[in-house]
């Protein structure tokens, strides 16, 4: 086995990325999560005080880096952000009043806090922070009581959502919520055999699979288009030229052989639109005529037949 499969394989299995964001992306992620957190550094210190912003302000820091470097991930939604943040709060101040031992109560937030997340169909891993937080963020935190998830939390995921819908919107490609999205659909490709894909499709796929996409159904089946769109078009790019008085077979097994041979043509300005006039010399179909794009054909093309001569 080589080097490069070796360091692939090692590359697979530590999960590296085959493909990295635009330095244009890069940038505006890194301008918006600095933005937002900022805002939130400021108000934060304002509730409780620097010592305790120490603490909350982190579950902060990692929602940014979704809002802003994954902003059309499930995680990063709205509903997941600020119901995750809150809940996940209550949960901590509940574990840290209810549980005397705070190594017990610290796990139990985590835990629940993801449970709970879960059944409120909110998860948000930045929850996970915020429960800590309430648990071992001193007296400060202590204090607020079930206030904490009001203010400082609510407040804060309140803050950086606002950012994150206003920083966002400025980039097309990047607008925030996910809601906001308008697509442009790739070009349908008739004849391929691929059925219409939309979002049930992905949705049933997914619960086929039991699998959790950090991407939302309405972009995966957007970027399961626009894949099968580039696969066709490359494709189409090593299609064979068909030509008028030429024989062409399918190749395809028993009933299903074919022979065609194309008896006219309408030539258009855009090629995309070339007709062919084709009529049925053998196999399935024999002697009947039919008509369809130049590119259609080709696809249907599995090869060129010379036609044997004739004996004197």
């Amino acid at each position: 086995m080589t080097n490069a499969s070796w360091s692939q394989r090692f590359r697979h299995f530590i999960g590296f990325p085959a493909s990295s964001h635009h330095a244009g992306e890069q940038l505006v992620a890194t301008l918006g999560g600095a933005l937002g957190i900022l805002l939130v550094l400021v108000v934060t210190r304002a509730l409780v005080g620097p010592t305790a912003a120490l603490v909350i302000v982190p579950s902060m820091g990692a929602s940014a880096v979704l809002i802003f470097a994954a902003p059309h991930s499930p995680f990063a939604q709205p509903w997941a952000v600020l119901a995750g943040h809150v809940l996940s709060a209550l949960v901590g101040v509940a574990c840290w009043q209810l549980i005397p031992n705070p190594t017990l109560a610290a796990g139990l937030a985590v835990g629940l806090a993801i449970g709970v997340m879960h059944v409120a169909r909110c998860l948000h891993p930045p929850g996970g922070a915020t429960a800590l937080a309430a648990v071992i963020g001193g007296a400060t935190v202590h204090e607020l009581g079930y206030r904490y998830a009001l203010s400082p939390i609510a407040a804060n995921a309140l803050i950086i959502l606002a950012v994150g819908v206003a920083f966002n919107y400025a980039f097309a490609w990047r607008r925030y919520p996910a809601s906001l999205m308008r697509y442009r659909h790739a070009p349908e490709h008739p004849g391929t055999g691929w059925p219409p894909i939309d979002e049930r499709h992905v949705v049933a796929a997914m619960e086929h699979l039991n699998v959790v996409v950090d991407v939302s159904p309405d972009e995966m089946g957007e970027l399961i288009h626009q894949t099968l769109d580039i696969a066709q078009r490359e494709q189409d790019a090593r299609l064979p030229e068909v030509r008028l008085g030429r024989f062409y077979c399918n190749d395809r097994p028993g009933q299903q052989w074919s022979v065609r041979q194309i008896v006219d043509e309408r030539r258009s300005d855009n090629p995309d639109f070339d007709l062919v006039i084709y009529k049925v010399v053998d196999g399935n179909g024999l002697n009947r005529t039919g008509s369809c794009t130049r590119t259609e054909f080709a696809r249907w093309v599995g090869s060129e037949l010379q036609p044997r001569a004739r004996k004197p």
